[in-house]
């Protein structure tokens, strides 16, 4: 799958409500993943922060908020940064036609957003929490670009979920420290509000 960085509006991620982060969270690096199948096979003309209101309707799930901020391996804030965010409906499918799953497509969903990291490298999403589907944990996929550098891309996992024992993309990162690097925090206990930190080699 050729991956691109496609044209499209990006918006600026407000920082308002964010949990502050600071470089000494931002020690190990974030692991590499698959990016999959399922990146979009055309960017939605819609493709803001907002996952959750598309094509005039309101995306069915829960709602849940990721922000987080992009830092350099040396704690240093990295704004610029384009963050993307694809992933699976509240049903557990992703729009994308190579999805063959019996679940409904959700119409009103945008399945992918793209922002650019703010002046202090934080940026934020409004989603729905992604449903399950075989042999695989709850889960987002994220890319990163910045400055014409090789790409990021990772997979974020939810905190207490029980299927990332099971998950062998999850287990696959082997150490604690990779897989703590790799799943969000609970802002101030909310599961609605995670936070997710960056950290660019």
């Amino acid at each position: 799958m050729g991956l691109h960085l496609p044209n499209r509006r990006t918006l600026l991620a407000g920082a308002a409500g964010l949990a502050i982060s600071t470089p000494l969270q931002a020690a190990v690096p974030t692991p590499r993943q698959t990016a999959g199948p399922f990146y979009p096979e055309t960017i939605p003309a819609d493709s803001d922060m907002d996952l959750t209101r598309f094509s005039g309707g309101k995306a069915q799930g829960e709602i849940i908020e990721v922000s987080g901020v992009v830092f350099s391996e040396k704690g240093n804030p990295l704004p610029g940064t384009v963050v993307e965010l694809w992933q699976a409906n509240a049903y557990g499918r992703y729009h994308h036609s190579g999805d063959d799953s019996p679940e409904p497509r959700d119409p009103h969903f945008q399945g992918f957003g793209a922002v650019s990291a703010d002046g202090q490298g934080a940026y934020r999403f409004r989603t729905v929490l992604p449903g399950l589907y075989p042999g695989r944990t709850r889960h987002l996929h994220f890319r990163l670009v910045r400055d014409g550098r090789p790409a990021l891309v990772t997979q974020m996992y939810f905190p207490g979920e029980k299927g990332n024992a099971r998950d062998g993309l999850f287990r696959w990162l082997g150490s604690e420290e990779a897989q703590t690097a790799a799943t969000a925090r609970a802002a101030d206990g909310d599961t609605a509000k995670l936070q997710f930190d960056f950290v660019l080699a």
